[in-house]
């Protein structure tokens, strides 16, 4: 006789680790869910009468190989986190307020705790984001993961007036470009990075670089999500435009909201790298040009305001205490 957990399914770990989430997904649900965690479709009544003309925005992403780090440190609080705030981004750059977010976690051999602790963090940036996590999906797929891997996935959605949507079209030539600093890699270039750092240290190596703090923690610092800051300067019409700078860099993701005819015009030595990119490249002895290709190099997210509206920009974010600079102008292309 051959059971399913022959096979290296566990059902029951299956079982427990619903039970163990159930309670998390719960704690971010907002009025318009309308299902409880467990059902085939997660239902989501859109409050209509808040906007005159609503458009749904989406975005799916992952974090890439920074679960590498995570599965080597042992730790995996944060990891949830990453996910839901670097997708929650992607469509505040549209401005759009998340309504809700799905997630897939998919591993070898189901572990119940690890799970749980991935969910946490999806429930807490969930939370901070205002964003209900109304469904998901784990899967126990031997023979597919190494052990003790897994990966991660999420869908998120949101809603904009469709006149309040921010598409980059405004942009003009002589256009400041801002930035608000990341917190580290957030959720791109981990295969450079870990191919350059763990070829010198382990996790819990401090080199004197960062500070006291160790490798592993670096390397895990939390996606931080820009939600707030950008809906400021939106209530306030100081911005046209915004991008978050994941993989490919300041120059590829600004180029993607840039209108055609311009170009963003980076002052590299305008704000100082934070040392964790500075280890990578000394290092590794990265080519500056693969650094700022692969890297946000200290900079999550370009604003793009005009020049008259420059000093309010700043004004605004320094009433949230973020510490925004100046990184470049829009130009003829």
């Amino acid at each position: 006789m051959t059971t399913y957990r022959d096979a290296g399914v566990d059902i029951e770990a299956g079982e427990e680790t619903v039970r163990r989430i159930r309670g998390l997904a719960r704690e971010t649900f907002t009025p318009g869910v309308l299902t409880d965690i467990g059902a085939f479709g997660g239902l989501f009544a859109l409050d209509t009468a808040s906007y005159t003309e609503p458009v749904l925005v989406s975005s799916i992403d992952g974090v890439g190989t920074k679960l590498k780090v995570a599965v080597r440190v042992g730790k995996h609080d944060t990891v949830g986190e990453d996910l839901v705030n670097h997708c929650v981004n992607d469509i505040a750059v549209c401005g759009a307020r998340p309504l809700f977010f799905l997630d897939y976690f998919s591993t070898g051999t189901l572990r119940p705790a690890v799970a749980e602790q991935v969910v946490r963090g999806f429930a807490k940036a969930c939370r901070e984001n205002g964003c209900a996590l109304i469904g998901g999906e784990t899967a126990e797929m031997p023979d597919l993961y190494r052990p003790g891997d897994y990966d991660l996935a999420g869908c998120i959605v949101g809603v904009v007036n469709r006149s309040d949507i921010v598409d980059g079209s405004a942009i003009e030539e002589g256009d400041y470009l801002l930035g608000l600093p990341s917190t580290g890699l957030h959720t791109n270039g981990y295969s450079l990075a870990r191919k350059v750092l763990f070829g010198r240290f382990v996790a819990g190596d401090t080199p004197d670089e960062l500070g006291g703090e160790s490798i592993g923690e670096a390397l895990l610092r939390v996606h931080r999500s820009y939600l707030d800051p950008i809906q400021a300067l939106l209530a306030e019409g100081v911005a046209r435009g915004f991008a978050h700078i994941t993989g490919g860099g300041l120059e590829g993701n600004t180029r993607r909201i840039i209108p055609e005819g311009l170009r963003a015009a980076f002052e590299w030595d305008a704000w100082k790298r934070p040392a964790l990119f500075r280890l990578i490249q000394e290092v590794g002895g990265v080519p500056e040009e693969d650094m700022r290709r692969t890297f946000n190099l200290g900079v999550g997210l370009v604003v793009v305001v005009p020049e008259a509206q420059r000093s309010r920009a700043l004004a605004v974010l320094g009433a949230l205490g973020e510490p925004a600079f100046t990184v470049g102008r829009v130009a003829a292309a």
